[in-house]
């Protein structure tokens, strides 16, 4: 995770004994190179430079990579400057175990800020959609405009084939196109993380752990002597750190405390600011154990901005929960198109982990999409993103702008939940 960095100027003196460290720390400010990628397939002796994050999984990519003949380097990526005295940042630690795995394996570390970038088209975006009452995936917009495109473009011009990562997804090359699809692991598949990639970005991308299961990487950095075989995964969002969630997006947005209803209009307390909630959300509402209620947790069901009102509703199974549709924006389609008035018939996710579910995509005029699901689907929320699938392949995604046919499925939701007591 890449927050505050590490000593400026990566001399000799703050290198920790790792000579092949790059004593520079260069800023990503040229526009985007733009050159012929063709989908030929990665072949040993092919330069690639791999990701390295400071955790096991870039580490066992870029082991697995040199002992199958490529010529690998690493590159650490600096995506966010955190003001001075802000407190301790696990950036520090990660490039100190970025540089302990690249010099067991005897390979060259460069270290490159991507901060500026990653601020003007991630971080903004993420504040704008939180002010606007959405619920933004960072780490989607962050694979699309910096791991595949700053850092892949920073790499073909330094002379690299192609670039690899520790993501666990895999990409399959035929009739000329890159075809994304999960990897293998069913508890570890970041392909919803990926579907917003094009085939420009894909051909140049090399994903060793697709075929892999977390506990065979884990054994493969413990044998080879790896730093990071036992460190702990990183979770959440990498700016944000081990901070509070709120302490944070409140020191860049300005909290407006309002209301808190049920969906009769009921008066049950206050909240701190809508951008601290977001849809099927149970936690953190403060106004559980009421008199009159019928004894179910308190769900968020609506955020409504003109009235800065969270309106909330009690039982997991309540209708309102509840959607049938939605209509998404900014569609990715990887390896195919679907035009305007077609439909296509596959499964989709609304959010991470969250099993594939049976839909019917429509293109709509705009290049937005419609999508309807056979069953009721739980808390979809705009702002986050809906990838579509078939079988093991992930066709592509977008975002999700509308969350359609609300509050009808009163039957199906308390049968397969049995918690909603009217």
């Amino acid at each position: 995770m890449d927050c505050r960095p590490p000593p400026r100027a990566f001399g000799p003196a703050t290198m920790l004994g790792c000579k092949r460290l790059s004593q520079r720390m260069i800023s990503y400010d040229n526009p985007t190179i733009h050159r012929d990628r063709p989908t030929d397939q990665p072949a040993p002796g092919d330069r690639v430079v791999v990701g390295m994050s400071g955790g096991v999984d870039s580490s066992v990519a870029a082991l697995l990579l040199q002992r199958q003949g490529f010529a690998v380097s690493g590159m650490f990526m600096k995506n966010w400057d955190e003001p001075a005295g802000a407190g301790p940042c696990p950036a520090e630690i990660d490039v100190q175990d970025a540089m302990a795995v690249c010099d067991g394996l005897g390979i060259a570390l460069d270290a490159v800020s991507f901060s500026e970038r990653y601020r003007e088209r991630v971080f903004a975006r993420f504040l704008a959609e939180y002010a606007a009452g959405r619920t933004p995936n960072p780490d989607i917009l962050c694979n699309s405009e910096i791991k595949f495109r700053a850092f892949l473009d920073h790499a073909l011009a330094q002379g690299a084939a192609w670039i690899a990562t520790g993501h666990y997804a895999a990409l399959e090359r035929r009739d000329g196109r890159c075809h994304l699809l999960k990897g293998l692991d069913p508890d570890k598949d970041q392909s919803y993380f990926l579907h917003a990639l094009t085939q420009e970005q894909l051909a140049r991308a090399i994903f060793p752990l697709g075929e892999l299961r977390k506990p065979e990487v884990r054994r493969l950095a413990r044998e080879a002597g790896l730093a990071t075989h036992a460190k702990k995964d990183s979770t959440g969002i990498c700016f944000i750190g081990e901070r509070r969630f709120r302490d944070f997006l409140g020191g860049f947005l300005p909290a407006r405390p309002g209301e808190i209803r049920s969906v009769d209009g009921e008066l049950l307390g206050e909240h701190e600011g809508l951008m601290f909630h977001t849809l099927g959300q149970r936690k953190g509402l403060r106004i559980g154990g009421r008199a009159g209620g019928n004894g179910n947790p308190w769900y968020v069901v609506d955020k409504d901005l003109a009235s800065n009102t969270l309106v909330v509703a009690q039982g997991l199974g309540h209708p309102l929960l509840f959607s049938t549709a939605l209509r998404a924006t900014e569609i990715n389609w990887i390896s195919s198109t679907l035009a305007p008035g077609e439909a296509l018939r596959c499964r989709a996710k609304t959010r991470y982990r969250q099993a594939d579910q049976d839909c019917v995509v429509e293109a709509l005029a705009g290049g937005d999409c419609r999508v309807s699901f056979d069953r009721p689907q739980r808390a979809v929320t705009p702002g986050q993103s809906v990838a579509f699938y078939r079988d093991r392949e992930c066709l592509g995604g977008g975002v999700i702008t509308e969350v359609l046919g609300r509050g009808e499925v009163s039957v199906t939701a308390q049968r397969a939940y049995g918690t909603y007591a009217s």
